[in-house]
Formats: structure tokens, sequence, C-alpha cells
């Protein structure tokens, strides 16, 4: 595959060079929606699909972005924070994880040959990992939380390499030691005559710590087994759903490194009419904080041991009131009042613990107070 700053990735989209992040995505999404190889059979269809995918994957990422254009106009980009995964297809390929040669200004890699270089090489570290789970966030009406719906959704996600089925090696089905650290996955360097450090040790950046690498990487995916595309998935969600409820598609998450399992799809369900606002939950966990102060002085009154009415804590709670009514109470849903009544119970839990430390701190003093005059005529009688 061509390295990334061959391409003209504004073009493959067709937007600006100044193009927002929005318009990027805009322009991904109806592309895809048209190159898709479930949708299109043309036969140039997959690898404009793939293209597509490649450029979105770049553009749409602020770091990778900088360091494109800056490969474009060919000023060296240094130390691009939060750069390109290992064994990315989009050809960076930087085994330091995008941050550039560590080593870079000071004669190359301190083993011998040229140095990494950063823009063209690409990781063949074997390296199995199971892919994450990826996650997407619906809201429904009420309707269709109670009576279902389907949503289809197009997302970006690591899928297995056709190409070489995503093992990450083309030929050779098992990885080779690493001929750089020796299948210890570190390396020991000599700083001593740069730093000062002398020897320190650092993972190697051939098979990144795992001691094994892949022969011969596949020239899709650079070795990982996997490659970023944008993906189309259908979310049947049930029934009864209410805010909070979590809908697994399995095996449609980002596909793991070198044939390890993939993740899960998970849509998240929102209700907007279940969920408490934060100010509500603030306003409620302030009422439920005072109620416990407000009880006990109340107490204390009844049984005459002494204390005055709770104004303070009366007025913390109507204030709790005030904030939490900001945004409406007025709610049919069940589910709103118990997860109203938790953020309540919350703030009582944590008030109901001080306000009984209060109690006994306030006993104890009583107690000393009195037992003080007793001690002082036992010593005189004595």
């Amino acid at each position: 595959m061509a390295a990334m700053n061959e391409k003209d990735y504004y073009a493959i989209l067709g937007v600006e060079e100044n193009a927002t992040t929005d318009e990027i995505r805009r322009a991904f999404q109806q592309k895809a929606r048209k190159l898709h190889p479930d949708v299109n059979k043309a036969p140039d269809a997959e690898e404009r699909f793939k293209e597509v995918s490649e450029a979105y994957a770049v553009l749409s990422d602020e770091s990778k972005r900088k360091r494109y254009d800056a490969m474009r106009s060919g000023v060296p980009f240094q130390g691009a924070a939060g750069g390109s995964q290992p064994g990315y297809a989009g050809g960076y390929g930087d085994p330091f994880g995008g941050y550039g040669d560590p080593f870079a200004g000071f004669g190359g890699f301190p083993f011998g040959g040229g140095g990494f270089r950063t823009t063209t090489r690409r990781s063949r570290a074997y390296n199995p990992r199971a892919g994450k789970d990826v996650a997407y966030s619906v809201d429904l009406s009420d309707e269709e939380a109670r009576s279902g719906t389907r949503r289809g959704v197009t997302f970006q996600r690591y899928a297995t390499c056709d190409v070489c089925h995503g093992s990450g090696s083309v030929e050779h089905a098992r990885p080779v030691t690493c001929p750089t650290c020796g299948g210890t996955g570190r390396m020991h360097v000599d700083l001593s005559g740069i730093f000062g450090f002398g020897v320190i040790e650092v993972e190697c950046p051939e098979c990144e710590g795992s001691g094994q690498v892949v022969e011969d990487p596949c020239g899709s995916c650079g070795g990982s087994g996997r490659v970023l595309t944008a993906s189309e998935v259908v979310v049947d969600i049930p029934a009864g759903s209410h805010d909070g409820d979590e809908v697994r598609v399995r095996g449609m998450g980002n596909a793991g490194t070198n044939g390890k399992e993939s993740g899960d799809f998970v849509c998240r369900v929102g209700v907007p009419s279940e969920r408490v606002t934060q100010g509500q939950a603030i306003g409620l966990e302030i009422v439920g904080f005072f109620l416990p102060f407000t009880l006990v002085s109340l107490l204390s009154l009844a049984l005459g041991l002494g204390g005055g009415v709770p104004v303070v804590d009366l007025v913390f709670i109507a204030v709790g009131v005030l904030i939490a009514c900001q945004d409406g109470v007025a709610h049919k849903s069940r589910r709103w009042w118990r997860n109203a009544w938790y953020a309540m119970r919350n703030g009582f839990a944590i008030g109901l613990v001080i306000a009984l430390l209060f109690l006994l701190m306030s006993s104890c003093s009583a107690s000393a107070l009195t037992a003080a005059p007793r001690g002082g005529a036992g010593g005189l009688n004595a």
C-alpha cells in the first residue's frame, strides 16, 4: 500500500483542505453509503471503499491530520501526540505509537542500521489481543421504548483483514522470535554519553514487548491482522427497554490483533423521560443530605435534650428542592421517580453518617463536662 503522504485524502473524500470535522464526516458518510460492497457491485467499489475509510480515519483525527498535512507539505512533523496504533493500515506503521523515532538526531537507532523510518516502516509485532467493544448511544422516545424499534448504524471499527484472514502474516502461520531483542521483549540502551542516565531498559520497538514478530507482515494490515474500515449493523431494540439498558451484537466490535476474538457492538439505550438530569440529581442529593440533620435536631427537641429549630438545615433543603425543580419534576415515568429516589437516598446515606458522628461527638462532650466537677470534688475530699 502506498505511503500515507502519497495519497490525496482530501480529493478522495471530495472536501477542501480547510474542511471542518463535520464536513469531513458528512462527506465520508455519503461516499461510504454509495461505495459499500454490499450496495455497490462495481469491480473497484471495495478498493475505493477502503480508500475512503482510510482517508476518513486520518482526516477525522486532529493529530493524524496535522501529521498528514505536514508530510504533504514536506515539513518534518515531530511529536504527534496520540498517533496511530502499531500496524495501522493507513500507512503509519510507527513502532513507537506515533511519537516518532526517539533517537532521531542522535545518529539513529543505537544498535546499527539507519534508524526507524516512522513514515514508511510497518510494525510487525506479534501481539495477540482481544478486540475492544464499540459503544454507541441512541435516545428513544417513550413510544419507541415501549414498543421496541430497529436502528441501522454505520460506524468505524477494526475489522479482520481479508488478505491474511487476521493472522497478520501472508505465508507463515507461526510467529518467529524477535531478532532485535532475542525474544525478551526488552532492550538495554546506553545513554550515558548523551544524557548521563547510564544504561536504561526500554521496550523493544520491533516486537512491542511481546518477544515475537510476524516474519512476513501482510501488506494490507501491516502485520496486525486487522484494518480500519466502516461497518454497518442493524440493532433490534426490544420492547419495554429503559434508560441505561444495553443491546449487544456479538462479534461486531473491534477485531482482535493477530487472530484474537472480536469485541461486541454495544448499543446503549437512552430514554430522556426516565433520566434524572445532573441538576435534578444535585438538588435531590442536597435534600437527602440535610434530612438526617433535620431529623436529629427535631428528635433532640422532642426528647428534651436541647438544641434549637433546624432553620439552617431547612434552608438548605429548600435550596435543594429549588435546584431540582429547575429542570422539572412533573414526570409520569415510574423509572424517573425511582432514579430520583436513588439520588436522594445517596445524599441521605452520607448525611446520616455525618449526623450520627456529630451526635456521638456531642454526647461525648456533654458527658465529659458532666464528669469534670465530680472529679474535682473527689479530689478535695481526698
